[in-house]
């Protein structure tokens, strides 16, 4: 039948595709890799240096990862290859919309494995930590940066990602003035670094009674979680911490103990926080995790050798660096002013579905035409 011939013709133009996919990931030395560190585990002792098994068992998993990630395509390709032969043999025209449907789920896991080889940063395999800050504006702001905040949960969510909260302050009378998450999961840091900025919304006020047309700014700010075994030094004296009670939505233990902590490197008055540990102890653990990442993104952004040559006042996120519109009056869109690519379906936007968007960032990026949309 026609509408099978088209079909498979369809799935083979991308059989090339997936070949060079796997080249990409370097399958076959992945595959070596595998059995080497399989290999480490058989031997004496290797169970009793926990610092070393936990880098195998870390290893292991992301090797494994990309080797069932390439696995799954694979057998998806043959199962739907399988699928239309069999169903076009019989004339069978009730499997049509299955196997077209499979088609597609194939072509769009390819296009997402294919995207994850561009991720060749330094931390983009990493975890992600997550700040929102409220603009100017009170309520209508604060509101707009916990729409932000539920938008990039349910976008982990949606891939299998967990998040944890580390730090979050209620807003006045809605929202949130300001919330950091850690997102936990493949790939996290290279697939939301390109979140990071100012996004602006544009809506009927829900806190305005006249029903007026407001605009509404938050900031976004991903940093890597970089590993325990981080070589990075920050000179203690250069730090003061405070702790307070814990509070909002965060705080397990809210009016019982001072357990939260908030640090302040003096040289450039970065301040973090975090109040969802048990302890004060783990509180400034985690604050301090989130300040060396913050440090160690400055110092490569600005090319210094190290991080006491970070100097001066350092803004959380320049307020200039617009990334994204969202307008639900008179219109509603979404876009993306460093690559154009817009969603007039601003509801499953904010629902979450901001794959479109990170995608379209990581093919500019790679091209070199980021910010150069018409």
């Amino acid at each position: 039948m026609l509408q099978f011939e088209e079909l498979r013709l369809r799935l083979e133009a991308h059989r090339a595709e997936l070949d060079e996919f796997a080249q990409a990931i370097g399958y076959d030395a992945l595959r070596r890799k595998l059995a080497e560190l399989e290999e480490q585990t058989t031997a004496p002792g290797f169970w009793n240096d926990v610092e070393r098994s936990q880098k195998n068992q870390l290893e292991t998993a992301r090797v494994r990862g990309k080797l069932e990630a390439c696995d799954k395509l694979n057998a998806l390709y043959d199962d739907t290859l399988t699928l239309i032969g069999l169903a076009d043999e019989e004339n069978d025209e009730s499997v049509y919309s299955e196997a077209l449907a499979d088609v597609e789920r194939f072509e769009s896991d390819l296009e997402t494995q294919k995207l994850s080889t561009l991720l060749t940063g330094e931390y983009d395999a990493n975890n992600a930590i997550m700040t929102f800050h409220a603009g100017a504006g009170g309520t209508e702001a604060q509101d707009w940066a916990q729409m932000l905040y539920r938008m990039y949960t349910r976008w982990a969510e949606r891939h299998g990602f967990t998040y944890k909260i580390l730090d979050y302050l209620d807003g006045d009378e809605a929202g949130l003035k300001s919330a950091s998450i850690l997102i936990t999961g493949d790939n996290a840091y290279g697939f939301l670094r390109s979140e990071a900025g100012v996004h602006r919304l544009v809506r009927v006020s829900p806190f305005d009674a006249s029903g007026r047309r407001h605009t509404s700014f938050a900031s976004v700010e991903v940093l890597p979680e970089l590993p325990d075994d981080h070589s990075v030094e920050i000179n203690p004296e250069d730090i003061k911490m405070d702790v307070f009670r814990s509070s909002g939505a965060g705080g397990q233990h809210i009016n019982k103990t001072s357990s939260a902590v908030r640090l302040t490197h003096i040289p450039t008055g970065i301040v973090v926080s975090c109040q969802n540990e048990r302890s004060q102890f783990q509180n400034r653990e985690m604050c301090m995790k989130m300040l060396t990442a913050k440090l160690v993104e400055i110092k490569e952004r600005e090319h210094l050798a190290n991080i006491n040559e970070i100097k001066g006042e350092q803004m959380q996120i320049a307020w200039g660096s617009q990334i994204r519109s969202y307008v639900f009056m008179p219109y509603t869109l979404a876009k993306d002013h460093r690559t154009g690519f817009e969603s007039g379906n601003i509801n499953a936007v904010m629902d979450g579905d901001l794959d479109g968007f990170i995608n379209a960032y990581l093919k500019a990026a790679s091209l070199g035409t980021l910010g150069k949309a018409e």
